[in-house]
C-alpha cells in the first residue's frame, strides 16, 4: 500500500474561540461541497453540483448520567483541508484490481467551554462521489464506563425525496428483507430501517447512506423525527442497544477514548455508480493479516436442505464433491449437522457425528481438487470458547474455511465477537463466510479472510416463501450490495413463471435460467456458494457458463440500469469482459453501449433468454459472433429474464 499526503496550507475561515464558525471541505473535483457549522448546535449540510441534497443536520450524542455534547464547544485546533491519496493492491479483487482513492480531509478538535470540559473531535472526508465523518470520544473525569444512549447525528432531505427501505422491526434480526421504494415521509419515530439506504432526491441525485469500519460499536438504522418542518425529513440515527438494554437505554460502553464507525453517504447522478464505490473498504485499515496468499476466492458447491431432501450422510457429500469437481470449482460446504445436532448444550464442533467418517471426506476431495468448508452454529462456536480449539484442529484437518450462522445481531459486544472470531480464524489460516450476519463494513479490506457473508434476502427464501421475486433481484445492487459482498447463494436451476411457481422440494426459481446465470455476474462475492442439487445442474443449459465464470474482478463498470427495473454490468478478468443483464418482470429490450471496451474486434460468446422463456423460462440460447469495440449490443430479456456474455479480444 501507498500514502500520500500533501498539506493545502488554507486556513478555513474560523474565528477561534469565538461561537460563530463555519468549516468548509470540498471534493478533490469540487463537486461535492461540505459545510460544518461549529456554532449553537454542531451540524452539517451537503450541496453537489450546487444542489443541496443534505440540509442542515445535526451531530453529537447523549449520555447516561451525563450531559448531551451537541454544542458549547470551542476550538482546541486549525482545521485545514488536507488533500489525501490512498492507493493499493486489494488481497481480494471484490470490484477491481488495484484501488486508488482521494479525497480531502478535515480535523476538528473540540473542547467544552464550561462543564466538565469534554473533548470530541470530527473527522471529515470528501470525495469525488460521497462523503463520510465519525468521531472520536474520550474517557471523562469519572472513573469508569461512559455510556452512550443516543448518536444525534442526523441526515436532513427534502420532503419529497424517496428511498428504498428495508425495515427490520427490530434490532435482532438477520437483516434479510426487501428494499421498497417509499416516500421518505413514511418513516416513522418507530422506524428501524436497514441499511444501505438509497435516496433518490431527484432524477438527478442520488444518495447512498450506510457505515464503514465498525470496531467496538453497534451498527446503526435509520429511523426518523416527526417533528421536523413540512419541506424536509430529518433521518436518525438509531443505534442497536446492548443486551438486555431498552430502546432509550446503553448503545455502547467505554472508558477510554473510542472512534464511532464512519458514517458514509455516496453521492452522485446515477445509483448505478455506487456500484463501482471503493469508499466503504477504503475507510478501513490496510490488509493486518501478514501473509495473505492462502486466502482463495472460488464457486462452492453445497449438500444444503435447499436443494432437495438431503441428508447429512456419506454418499451425499461425496455426490457434492464430485459435483465441485465436475465444474472446476475448488471448494464444497458440508452444512448443518455434520457434528450432530446444532445449539444444544452438548453439541461438539471438533467431533463429527458418528456417520461422519472425516479422514475419508478430507481424503476424497483432495484426490478430485476440492477443499472443504464447515457449518457452524455461532453459538456452539462460541461455548466455552469452542472456536478456538476447532480452529487449530481444522486448520491440521486442511479445512478451507468456516460459515458460521445465526448471530442476527449488531451490537457492540457482536461487533467485537465477529472482530475475535475474523482474527482466530485468520491465524489459523480459515476464511469466514458469516450467516444470519449484519450488513458488511469494509472489514474485508483489513482481514480479507473475511470473505462474503449473507445479510440479504437471498435465494433460500424460494424454498418456503414467495418473496424472491425479479423486482427484488435487480433492487439487491442498488441498496444491501452497495455495502459489500453478499452471500445470496445464487445457482437455482428449476426456473418457472411466476404463474408457475410453488413451495416445493426440490426448490423452484422465479426467473430464466439466464437471469439465474447473470447473478454471477452481477452480485458480489468472492466466495460464491451455489445452491442447487447436482442432478439439477450437470449438462444442463447454462452449466458451461457456470464453469469459466469468476468470483473476482480486475474491473468493475455499471452499464445502465434503475433500481427495480434492470440492471447491466461489465465486468474484466484478465483481458476478458463478463457481461450480466437481469431484468424485472416485464419483458425488455435494451442495447448495452461497449465503449468501456479498448479498441479492436472481439468474439462475444452469449447466452440468451430463448423466444419462448417468457413461458418456459429454462429455455435459452447460446451462440457466438464477433462484434468491433464501441458498438452496441442489442439484447431482449423475457419477464423475469437476463442474459450474459464474454467478450475475449481477437
Amino acid at each position: 500500500m501507498m500514502m500520500r499526503t500533501c498539506i493545502i496550507s488554507i486556513l478555513l475561515s474560523l474565528s477561534f474561540g469565538l461561537c460563530a464558525q463555519t468549516v468548509n471541505l470540498q471534493s478533490p473535483d469540487g463537486q461535492i461541497s461540505l459545510d460544518i457549522n461549529l456554532s449553537d448546535k454542531l451540524s452539517y449540510s451537503v450541496s453537489y453540483k450546487g444542489n443541496q441534497v443534505i440540509n442542515t443536520s445535526p451531530l453529537g450524542f447523549e449520555f447516561q448520567d451525563e450531559p448531551a455534547m451537541h454544542s458549547g464547544f470551542t476550538l482546541l485546533n486549525s482545521p485545514q483541508s488536507i488533500s489525501q491519496r490512498d492507493s493499493w493492491t486489494p488481497v481480494v479483487k471484490n470490484k477491481h484490481a488495484h484501488i486508488d482513492v482521494q479525497w480531502n480531509e478535515s480535523h476538528i478538535a473540540l473542547i467544552e467551554k464550561e462543564g466538565e470540559r469534554r473533548r470530541m473531535d470530527l473527522f471529515f472526508r470528501a470525495y469525488n462521489n460521497g462523503i463520510a465523518f465519525r468521531y472520536q470520544l474520550y474517557s471523562s473525569k469519572t472513573i469508569g464506563d461512559r455510556a452512550i444512549t443516543r448518536e444525534l447525528t442526523g441526515f436532513s432531505l427534502p420532503a419529497h425525496a424517496h428511498a428504498w427501505v428495508a425495515e427490520y422491526y427490530g434490532y435482532i434480526s438477520s437483516q434479510e428483507g426487501e428494499f421498497n421504494k417509499r416516500p421518505v415521509t413514511e418513516l416513522t419515530a418507530q422506524s428501524i430501517a436497514g441499511l444501505p439506504l438509497l435516496v433518490e432526491v431527484d432524477k438527478q441525485n442520488y444518495l447512498a447512506i450506510t457505515e464503514a469500519h465498525i470496531d467496538n460499536y453497534p451498527g446503526f438504522y435509520i429511523g426518523r423525527r416527526t417533528d421536523d418542518a413540512e419541506e424536509q425529513v430529518l433521518l436518525t440515527t438509531k443505534l442497536s442497544p446492548l443486551p438486555g438494554e431498552k430502546e432509550e437505554g446503553a448503545k455502547a460502553r467505554f472508558s477510554d477514548k473510542i472512534y464511532t464507525p464512519w458514517r458514509v453517504v455516496m453521492i452522485g447522478d446515477n445509483p448505478g455508480r455506487f456500484i463501482e464505490s471503493e469508499i466503504v473498504q477504503s475507510l478501513n485499515p490496510s490488509c493486518a493479516i501478514e501473509n495473505p496468499s492462502w486466502i482463495k476466492p472460488g464457486l462452492c458447491a453445497w449438500d444444503h436442505w435447499w436443494s432437495g431432501e438431503v441428508k447429512m450422510e456419506m454418499p451425499v457429500i461425496k455426490e457434492y464433491i464430485d459435483f465441485a469437481s465436475a465444474q472446476g470449482w475448488p471448494y464444497m460446504l458440508i452444512d448443518w449437522q455434520w457434528y450432530g445436532p446444532f445449539n444444544q448444550p452438548e453439541a461438539n464442533i471438533t467431533q463429527p457425528a458418528p456417520q461422519i467418517n472425516m479422514p475419508e471426506i478430507l481424503a476424497y476431495a483432495r484426490e478430485k481438487n476440492v477443499r472443504i468448508w464447515l457449518w457452524l452454529y455461532s453459538t456452539d462456536a462460541n461455548r466455552n470458547n469452542a472456536y478456538e480449539e476447532a480452529f487449530a484442529l481444522y486448520q491440521q484437518w486442511g479445512i478451507a474455511g468456516v460459515k458460521i450462522d445465526f448471530m442476527d445481531r449488531d451490537d457492540q459486544e457482536m461487533v467485537n465477537w465477529y472482530r475475535k472470531v475474523i482474527k482466530k480464524a485468520a491465524k489459523h489460516k480459515l476464511m469466514v463466510n458469516f450467516h444470519g450476519s449484519y450488513k458488511p463494513d469494509g472489514i474485508e479490506r483489513t482481514y480479507p479472510n473475511m470473505i462474503t457473508r449473507e445479510g440479504v434476502l437471498g435465494e433460500e427464501y424460494s424454498k418456503f416463501s414467495d418473496r424472491i421475486v425479479p423486482t427484488h433481484n435487480v433492487t439487491l445492487p442498488f441498496t444491501r450490495m452497495l455495502a459489500g459482498p453478499m452471500d445470496y447463494t445464487p445457482g437455482g436451476f428449476l426456473n418457472v413463471t411466476p404463474e408457475q411457481f410453488k413451495n416445493q422440494s426440490p426448490t423452484m426459481i422465479m426467473n430464466t435460467r439466464c437471469a439465474e446465470l447473470s447473478k454471477f455476474v452481477i452480485y458480489e462475492s468472492p466466495f460464491t456458494v451455489f445452491c442447487e442439487h447436482p442432478k439439477h445442474v450437470l449438462g444442463q443449459p447454462g452449466s458451461d457458463f457456470l464453469q469459466i465464470v469468476p468470483t473476482v474482478w480486475d474491473d468493475t463498470r455499471f452499464i445502465d440500469g434503475y433500481p427495480g427495473e434492470f440492471i447491466v454490468m461489465a465486468k474484466r478478468s484478465g483481458k476478458e469482459w463478463f457481461l450480466g443483464a437481469m431484468n424485472n418482470n416485464a419483458s425488455r429490450t435494451i442495447s448495452i453501449a461497449t465503449d468501456f471496451l479498448p479498441d479492436g474486434k472481439y468474439e462475444l460468446e452469449y447466452w440468451e433468454d430463448a423466444k419462448d422463456a417468457g413461458k418456459n423460462p429454462t429455455k435459452l440460447r447460446k451462440n457466438r459472433m464477433t462484434i468491433q469495440a464501441g458498438k452496441p449490443i442489442k439484447i431482449q430479456m423475457a419477464n423475469g429474464g437476463g442474459y450474459v456474455a464474454v467478450l475475449k479480444p481477437l
